[in-house]
């Protein structure tokens, strides 16, 4: 199995993440960022996932605000908790005295991959301190970007718009990338059906994840009268763990930093004609739904 490292701001998706990743992956730790909530919060929820799934993965707390920008905090997609004000757990565990960014910085080594999941803010502090570490790492899969249009801004995805000067870093930087837009995650629709067959599974952890998905159905009910929810973060584990599920193309990827109608864009080179801009990142384009959907849902079978 994989050697992952999962560096998130939980969110509901972060979570059924979490639990995919210790299912079908050496999970070595979980690294917080501020992002769909605080970053109080977010270490809580990843806390929180952990205990649930009875695991001793170590939790590590990271930056509460952007590299540069004013932060631009938002709880409307995830509630003012981050998990949809489900019934919490009673634990006590705590995250490790190390910081994200030192954890990040000296512990990951050429076999292991970040799966980031949230803004890239931890990433992009590491790479401040030493400008080679994605070199040296075996990769960064992303939940973030796009290659069409984006959902805080018309062009721009909540994690890069929220750090957009990390989010360019991480770009920059040499490491192996893997990119799971929303032109992407927008294919990976749950829907009530899902719901009822994570719920039928009877375990603590399908009742946890199946409360997920209803909070997410319902919230998009709220705002278009459907209930097919997209789900995200699950995507950027998947693409290291089930490689085969996806079809990829290597692209160039940079983000901009400053425009005020753009920032936080993914600018992706998809020109057919040459020259193409050097590619940079491995950009995945389609998802096997069916089979996709199967895994994780599969995943909340307790042994």
């Amino acid at each position: 199995m994989p050697s992952l490292i999962i560096d998130c701001d939980p969110g509901c998706d972060d979570a059924i993440a979490i639990l995919l990743a210790l299912k079908h992956s050496d999970l070595k730790a979980i690294t917080t960022v501020s992002g769909n909530v605080p970053l109080a919060q977010t270490t809580e929820n990843a806390l929180m996932t952990i205990a649930l799934a009875k695991a001793q993965t170590p939790v590590y707390a990271g930056a509460s605000r952007p590299l540069e920008s004013t932060p631009t905090q938002t709880n409307i997609s995830h509630g003012s908790d981050g998990l949809g004000g489900i019934e919490r757990l009673s634990h006590d565990r705590t995250c490790e005295s190390y910081s994200a960014r030192d954890y990040l910085l000296n512990h990951v080594s050429n076999e292991d991959w970040v799966i980031a999941l949230g803004p890239l803010t931890n990433l992009g502090e590491v790479l401040q301190q030493d400008p080679d570490w994605g070199k040296r790492i075996g990769g960064i899969s992303i939940m973030g970007g796009s290659t069409t249009t984006g959902n805080i801004s018309p062009v721009a995805e909540f994690n890069s718009y929220t750090d957009p000067h990390a989010a360019a870093k991480v770009y920059a930087s040499g490491a192996k990338l893997i990119m799971c837009g929303l032109n992407l995650t927008h294919q990976l629709l749950v829907t009530d059906s899902t719901m009822t067959a994570v719920l039928e599974l009877g375990t603590q952890q399908s009742t946890f994840v199946a409360a997920l998905l209803n909070f997410l159905l319902q919230r998009i009910e709220r705002s278009v009268g459907t209930r097919s929810a997209p789900l995200h973060d699950p995507c950027a584990v998947l693409a290291v763990t089930h490689p085969s599920l996806f079809d990829f193309e290597e692209l160039s990827v940079e983000v901009e930093t400053e425009g005020d109608l753009t920032r936080g864009m993914t600018v992706v080179d998809q020109r057919t004609t040459r020259p193409r801009l050097m590619p940079n990142t491995l950009v995945a384009k389609q998802i096997n739904v069916a089979l996709a959907l199967q895994v994780i849902t599969d995943s909340f079978v307790e042994a």
